[in-house]
């Protein structure tokens, strides 16, 4: 295929804003999300069925490709970079993957996204290895509701885990909660309580309709707005934290005298397309340019035909450009091709 060389970089002032490739509607595109794996060792409710087949590994990216992927967006300015799964640390060779990709030049930022299950073995080499910043999933501190929720979890050794991780210097610590009707939108409150001890923030997250999981997921739905209704109701009033970053998803609050700070991710009530700088590369090595869109770019099966680097960033930069505004599900467009888990949220 021929096609024509373009530069979608563009000037841009490090003072004021990132590097990275502009899209269409003028959006600075500087962040990756990298599923390592679609393998998970839980099975929540509202992100894939008890009894899931996931991808033969022949399938999956090897390290090799991952790296070589990765390499070249970090060239097109990509400078913060988050480790996503199905759950990441089940990935084989992690610390060695994470050691790879934080040596790449001018990156600034190398987060996981991770259940936590096994952190009390991972956090310590993970942070030697060059990871500066962790996101753990945590739905519930009721250990009954959490087994309930994740199907296999267990409470304690997730909890273990986020101590291993401030052991380890991960910080700024984040909780990522997903609020799921019927299972937890009464725990909210109890969740945003941490946060006047600790130093952490805690999300709350709409749930996400896809694929099989898509009419649970529509059901299930508790707004942001509800959220905090919530919160406020049974700990005082919260206070927006000023200076907000509209690319950043998590709309942050905060609690009178916490130490931490409460983040509201409104994917279904209060898009943040607007602000969108990421993209996401599965674990079979296609590109996504929008999680809630299931528009792709195979990127794995011209690497394994021998198309070559310099071809292979120009398709990528073609597709960055012609990344969508933002999500249709107002217009009841929901993605069928992919569950959560195979995507890496």
């Amino acid at each position: 295929m021929n096609i024509t060389p373009i530069s979608l970089t563009g000037g841009f002032d490090p003072a004021v804003e990132p590097p990275g490739p502009l899209d269409r509607f003028g959006r600075r595109i500087n962040y990756l999300r990298i599923s390592l794996t679609d393998v998970c060792n839980l099975r929540c409710v509202y992100c894939m069925p008890e009894h899931m087949t996931f991808r033969p590994r022949h399938e999956l990216m090897s390290d090799q490709e991952l790296l070589t992927i990765t390499r070249i967006m970090a060239s097109l300015g990509v400078d913060k970079i988050r480790l996503t799964g199905g759950e990441p640390t089940v990935r084989p060779n992690l610390v060695e993957i994470v050691r790879s990709i934080a040596r790449l030049p001018g990156l600034r930022d190398l987060a996981m996204t991770t259940n936590g299950l096994l952190l009390p073995q991972l956090a310590e080499p993970l942070a030697r290895a060059g990871l500066t910043r962790l996101n753990i999933s945590l739905d519930t501190l009721d250990a009954a509701k959490f087994k309930r929720i994740t199907r296999w979890g267990d409470l304690d050794t997730v909890w273990a885990g986020v101590e291993a991780a401030e052991a380890a210097g991960l910080r700024p610590l984040k909780i990522n909660s997903v609020v799921t009707r019927g299972f937890n939108e009464d725990e909210v409150a109890s969740l945003a309580r941490l946060t006047l001890e600790r130093d952490w923030e805690v999300r709350f997250i709409e749930v996400m309709p896809f694929g099989g999981e898509a009419d649970f997921a529509q059901s299930a739905v508790v707004s942001s707005a509800e959220t905090r209704q919530r919160i406020e109701d049974e700990l005082g009033p919260l206070y927006e934290i000023p200076g907000y970053d509209g690319r950043d998803p998590a709309r942050p609050y905060r609690l009178a005298g916490a130490r931490g700070s409460i983040g509201f991710i409104s994917t279904i009530t209060e898009p943040f397309c607007a602000g969108c700088n990421r993209m996401r590369l599965t674990a079979d090595g296609t590109l996504r340019l929008c999680l809630l869109r299931d528009g792709e770019l195979d990127l794995l099966t011209p690497l394994r035909d021998g198309m070559d680097e310099a071809t292979l960033t120009q398709h990528i930069l073609q597709a960055i450009y012609d990344k969508p505004w933002g999500h249709g599900l107002p217009d009841g467009a929901i993605p069928q091709s992919r569950i959560m888990s195979q995507i890496g949220g």
